[in-house]
């Protein structure tokens, strides 16, 4: 297979098209496949008669993680305790476009989990790439009518299940920086103290990591001791601290010294709400190097 030369339209928008890919889909691994899959077919097109590059490659892209994502969906339905998005690390300059961080956020990608395959497409070309609605209609195979339903319809959907209050990078930090101290203390008055009291965690093991949560824990006073007592059980020192996962601050866990596991906080009014902690070890091959994102 011949390899692009840098000033391909695909290697200039590959980030770009790495980030569709990876929002439709909540996983790096899949969206690097559904990547490679379209720069075959981009490959193999007569470069000379396409007018807008960009255009038709996110299209490209579109229509293979579409195909991946029918796949995907049949895969989740046997994993074993919950499913959380593959986290990135990212630059905090990730931070400062405001949407795209919060459209890369894992609260947002569970959010989009909850949306069918077409609505997802939609959600994510228009909501945050701002596609045009006949340019998504080609992507997606419905006519612009049907595109400006479905992006209504998953409007809706996501503004009923996202976070409502909008939280400065240097305040999320802030409240990160205090979640981290009291784990690393085995503070459980601090963690309550950071936590609403309706806070509610979900963990991601994959079934292969021992400690991490099937179900759902709900409530400052429960979590915080399940926290601090998971963290007393561990053979080995366990240490947090504080990084950049998926645009917004949050915490690397560390066991003696190895990547055990990624957290991320939801935060409103200066406390955490949501909480998020990824340790399948299949999904962490994307937190020791930075991932390029652009929209």
């Amino acid at each position: 297979m011949s390899t692009p030369h840098a000033d391909d339209p695909f290697v200039v928008h590959r980030n770009l098209l790495f980030t569709v890919a990876y929002e439709m889909l909540g996983s790096a691994a899949d969206a690097e496949d559904v990547l490679q899959e379209s720069w075959l077919r981009w490959a193999a097109v007569d470069q000379s008669t396409v007018q807008e590059p960009r255009a038709y490659l996110v299209r490209i892209v579109t229509r293979q993680a579409l195909n991946q994502l029918r796949t995907l969906s049949r895969r989740r339905e046997d994993y074993v305790g919950e499913w959380l998005p593959e986290p990135l690390l990212t630059s905090p300059d990730v931070a400062e476009d405001v949407e795209l961080a919060e459209s890369l956020s894992i609260a947002m990608l569970t959010v989009l989990e909850t949306l069918g395959p077409a609505e997802r497409a939609v959600f994510v070309l228009r909501e945050v790439f701002d596609v045009p609605y006949d340019e998504i209609a080609d992507a997606v195979g419905k006519s612009p009518a049907a595109v400006r339903q479905i992006a209504h319809r998953a409007k809706d959907h996501v503004a009923a299940r996202r976070p409502r209050v909008a939280v400065m990078p240097s305040e999320h930090e802030e409240v990160v920086e205090r979640f981290v101290a009291a784990m690393n203390n085995g503070d459980i008055q601090g963690l309550m103290d950071v936590m609403a009291p309706d806070v509610v965690s979900v963990a991601d093991g994959g079934g292969k990591v021992r400690g991490a949560a099937r179900r759902p824990i709900i409530g400052s006073d429960k979590l915080a001791r399940y926290l601090v007592g998971s963290m007393s059980k561990v053979t080995g020192t366990l240490v947090a601290t504080a990084t950049w996962i998926n645009g917004m601050p949050g915490i690397r866990m560390e066991l003696d010294g190895a990547l055990a596991g990624v957290v991320t906080l939801t935060v409103e009014d200066g406390r955490v709400t949501q909480i998020y902690s990824i340790a399948n070890p299949d999904k962490l091959g994307r937190v020791d190097a930075e991932a390029l994102v652009a929209r």
